[in-house]
C-alpha cells in the first residue's frame, strides 16, 4: 500500500499504468502467435475543422516510448495542430499496445491545459500572466499543468515543487491566510511583516480585499509600505465584487492621485479569457488558475493506419501513414504519405525516436516549445478574442 493514491513512475514505465483490455491483447497475440509489424497514428479529429489546440506532452511521451524498438515522428511541442497525427508510431505492435493508456493521457492531458492557457495568453498578449491552478489538481499533476501553462507562453508559476522540477523559481506573495492570521484591522501589520521578513527579490505586492474595501485597503497600503510598495492584489471573491472592472479603475485613480503611478495592479480568482479582456487595459497582470488545470483534455485516439505495409484502419478513421503540413497562409493540411504536398509547406511530423532512442530532444525543449506557441498562433490567428 502506498501512503497516497499515486501510480508511480516505475510503474508507467513498465506498462503496468495500463487498461485491462491490453493485458489481454497482449495473451491473446501472444498465443496466436501474432505480432504485426505496424503503423499507429495518436489523432484527435480527422480533417482540419479550424479549430487549433496547443501541442503539449510531448516529453513524457518521448521518455515513455524511450528504450522500446520502435521509430516514432512526432509535431514539435508547441505547434498548432488541427486535424490529422500528432505522433506516428512504427513497429511491432507488442513493443507498444501495453503504452496506449499512458501515452494518450501523457498527450491528452497537456495538450489540453496548453490550449487554455494559450487563450488565456492570448486575451491578455501585453500583460503579465500566472499560472495560479495547481491546488485544483492532484499534486502529483502540478509540474504537468504547470508545464503546460509555460509552453503556452504564460509568465510564470505558483507551485514550488513543480517549480523545482522544471526549474523554474515560483511566483506569489500573501494568501488571506496571512492577513487574518494578523487580525481585523491589522492590515498594516501584516503587510510591514511580510516586508520585513521575505527576500529582497520578492515583489511587495500587498493583497488588499481581506476585510474592507478594495480602495480603502489598497491606499492603506501604500500609506504603510511607502516607496517599497511595488504592486497590489485584488483577489475579491465574485459573490462581493460588483463591477470588477470599475473597482479597478478607481483603485488606479486613487494611485495616480497619489502619484503613485508606478504601483501595479494584479487581479485573480475564478478569471477567464473573457474577463481579462474585459480588464486588460485597466490592470497590470493577471493569475489564472481553474480556467487553465482544469480544462478538459484533448479527445487523442491512438489508432493503427497500416499492417505489414497494407493500409489498414478501423471503420471511421482514415487507413494509410499522412503527414501534416502548415501552410504559408497558417493553414493545416493532412495528406497521404508519399503524395504531394502543398506548395511552400512546411512537414511538421519530425524524427523523435529511432530504433528506441531518442534522437531530437529539442523537440519538447521548454523554451523552444514556447517560442513556437507564440510563433504558431500568430501565424495560425490562433485567438479566441470574441
Amino acid at each position: 500500500m502506498t501512503v497516497f493514491d499515486i501510480v508511480g513512475e516505475e510503474a508507467i514505465l513498465a506498462g503496468d499504468a495500463t487498461d485491462a483490455y491490453f493485458d489481454r491483447t497482449e495473451t491473446t497475440l501472444r498465443h496466436a502467435g501474432k505480432n504485426p509489424h505496424v503503423v499507429a497514428e495518436v489523432t484527435a479529429d480527422q480533417f482540419p475543422d479550424g479549430g487549433f489546440e496547443l501541442f503539449a506532452g510531448l516529453k513524457d511521451a518521448a521518455h515513455l516510448l524511450e528504450g522500446h524498438d520502435v521509430d516514432v515522428d512526432a509535431i514539435p511541442e508547441g505547434r498548432l495542430f488541427d486535424g490529422g497525427p500528432v505522433m506516428r508510431i512504427e513497429g511491432d505492435y507488442l513493443e507498444f499496445a501495453r503504452l496506449e493508456t499512458s501515452l494518450l493521457g501523457f498527450l491528452s492531458h497537456a495538450s489540453g491545459i496548453a490550449t487554455a492557457a494559450l487563450e488565456t495568453r492570448q486575451a491578455a498578449p501585453d500583460s503579465q500572466v500566472l499560472s495560479f491552478g495547481a491546488r485544483h489538481v492532484h499534486p502529483s499533476m502540478a509540474a504537468m499543468v504547470e508545464r503546460s501553462a509555460l509552453v503556452a507562453g504564460l509568465d510564470g508559476i505558483s507551485h514550488v515543487a513543480a517549480g523545482e522540477v522544471l526549474g523554474r523559481e515560483a511566483s506569489g506573495t500573501m494568501p488571506h491566510a496571512l492577513m487574518i492570521a494578523f487580525g481585523r484591522g491589522n492590515q498594516e501589520q501584516a503587510w510591514q511583516a511580510f516586508d520585513e521578513a521575505v527576500d529582497e527579490d520578492v515583489p511587495r505586492i500587498a493583497l488588499c480585499d481581506t476585510y474592507s474595501d478594495e480602495k480603502d485597503e489598497v491606499v492603506r497600503a501604500v500609506e504603510a509600505l511607502g516607496d517599497r510598495l511595488s504592486g497590489v492584489r485584488l483577489d475579491t471573491t465574485s459573490s462581493r465584487r460588483g463591477d470588477f472592472r470599475h473597482i479597478c479603475r478607481e483603485v488606479r485613480w486613487e494611485l495616480e492621485a497619489r502619484g503613485e503611478d508606478g504601483v501595479d495592479i494584479f487581479v485573480s480568482g475564478g478569471l477567464g479569457p473573457s474577463d481579462l479582456r474585459q480588464l486588460r487595459d485597466v490592470v497590470d497582470g493577471f493569475g489564472v488558475g481553474g480556467y487553465i488545470s482544469n480544462a478538459n483534455p484533448v479527445d487523442f485516439a491512438l489508432d493503427i493506419v497500416e499492417v505489414d505495409g497494407e493500409p489498414a484502419a478501423k471503420r471511421g478513421k482514415l487507413s494509410g501513414v499522412k503527414e501534416v503540413y502548415r501552410t504559408a497562409d497558417g493553414g493545416h493540411h493532412v495528406g497521404l504519405r508519399g503524395h504531394d504536398a502543398p506548395a511552400d509547406a512546411e512537414a511538421l511530423l519530425q524524427p523523435l525516436v529511432r530504433d528506441g532512442d531518442i534522437v531530437a530532444d529539442d523537440l519538447f525543449d521548454l523554451d523552444a516549445a514556447t517560442a513556437r506557441a507564440v510563433d504558431d498562433a500568430a501565424l495560425t490567428g490562433f485567438s479566441r478574442d470574441e
